[in-house]
């Protein structure tokens, strides 16, 4: 069977020169007759390893020399909870930007913690189809927050926030490495790597030094695992790593700079989603849900013309309450939609129904992800809409 285009917004598609390299190695890694997968973390032959992906990551991201880079487990979900435990703790206070779920998963995260939580920006009277401008932040919080990409909702921040002396914090889980981003703007970045980086179980965490506290100044409570310390001290070896996700990473960290770094992913994937976008713009079939100047390169979302005024009507209010109308509406739009999405696998493009909470489908265009694909997938798009 010839490989699917996968649009999957995590785990994502791997670059296939990567797949190739690690399928090349899985037997016997440069000689050591040992897989990495059954290799200690501790040996001589895995140090390199791990040292080489924090090395590609410096080189890429440009961090500067006073940020630790971290690797830790727990995905970006732990992190909701470990930037509170670690940095919400001179003032117990925090601002969060409300962009969607993961954000607002995160404030409620750092709530339960303790934390008093202010949001100060919401995308939410718009379904989260945009970013809110918030141009300067002031105040005694801890850190502010944002997600810079929505992976659900296809936004993304087209600017970063003046805080000042204020520490800004920044989920990238799926926006890391798929353009510049200037590090030192930030006091903490963290990334789930299953979109861009790797495959699941690691999370990539870059953290100024000056906001690492002793284990004893975290919130109360707080578990060892959970002290950034912990990690940044042992060199993210304090108990056993994801070692075979680290050694992939370190693969496609190597891919990346061999197609032009951040700069060319930038370049790759703003051509792949101009693509699609102009085709979504000027179809009379689908239309994207995100609003120009916040759109997302590497998640897009997108509806058919089944769904309607009335079709959003009726999402908003119970299914005792919907009019006969408005039910009609709903079942034909869930109807194309399948229809979409399982003609769509079977001329090979999968993993391209959207998220429960938007609906319709979404097309997850990461790094690995070719505007070949993105071509191949408009020209389906363009069939389905003539036949339907």
């Amino acid at each position: 069977m010839s490989r699917v285009y996968n649009f999957s917004a995590g785990p994502s598609c791997l670059p296939e020169e990567v797949l190739n390299a690690c399928a090349a190695e899985m037997l016997d890694y440069q000689g050591t007759g040992q897989s990495v997968m059954e290799m200690s973390h501790r040996s001589k032959y895995y140090e390199p390893i791990i040292q080489d992906a924090e090395a590609m990551v410096r080189k890429l991201m440009n961090v500067p020399s006073n940020y630790k880079v971290l690797f830790v487990q727990g995905g970006g979900s732990t992190q909701f909870a470990m930037v509170a435990q670690n940095l919400g703790i001179k003032n117990k206070k925090a601002a969060y930007i409300e962009t969607g779920v993961w954000a607002k998963k995160a404030a409620q995260e750092a709530a339960k913690l303790g934390v008093e939580v202010t949001t100060i920006a919401s995308s939410k009277d718009k379904g989260y189809s945009y970013i809110p401008r918030v141009e300067k932040v002031e105040g005694d919080y801890d850190y502010v927050y944002i997600c810079y990409n929505n992976t659900i909702m296809g936004t993304h921040y087209e600017y970063i926030p003046e805080t000042g002396n204020i520490p800004l914090v920044a989920d990238i889980s799926s926006c890391v490495l798929s353009e510049p981003l200037d590090v030192s703007k930030f006091g903490l970045l963290f990334a789930g790597a299953q979109k861009n980086l790797a495959p699941a179980g690691v999370t990539l965490v870059i953290v100024r030094e000056d906001l690492i506290p002793e284990a004893s100044e975290c919130l109360p409570g707080t578990p060892t695992m959970s002290v950034y310390k912990t990690h940044a001290d042992n060199d993210s070896m304090y108990n056993t790593p994801p070692c075979y996700t680290i050694y992939v990473l370190g693969k496609v960290l190597h891919w990346i700079e061999a197609n032009g770094g951040a700069e060319g992913m930038l370049k790759r994937n703003k051509e792949k989603a101009d693509y699609l976008y102009s085709f979504l713009d000027s179809s009379d079939f689908f239309r994207a849900t995100t609003e120009v100047g916040s759109r997302s390169l590497m998640n897009v979302p997108f509806l058919t013309k089944y769904s309607n005024d009335v079709t959003k009507a009726a999402a908003k209010v119970a299914e005792e309450e919907q009019t006969a109308e408005q039910k009609a509406a709903l079942a034909k739009e869930k109807e194309i939609n399948a229809k979409f999405v399982k003609e769509a696998e079977a001329a090979g493009f999968i993993n391209l129904k959207g998220h429960r909470l938007v609906g319709g489908m979404r097309a997850s265009i990461y790094n690995a992800m070719s505007l070949e694909g993105v071509k191949a997938l408009v020209e389906f798009m363009k069939k389905f809409a003539a036949a339907n």
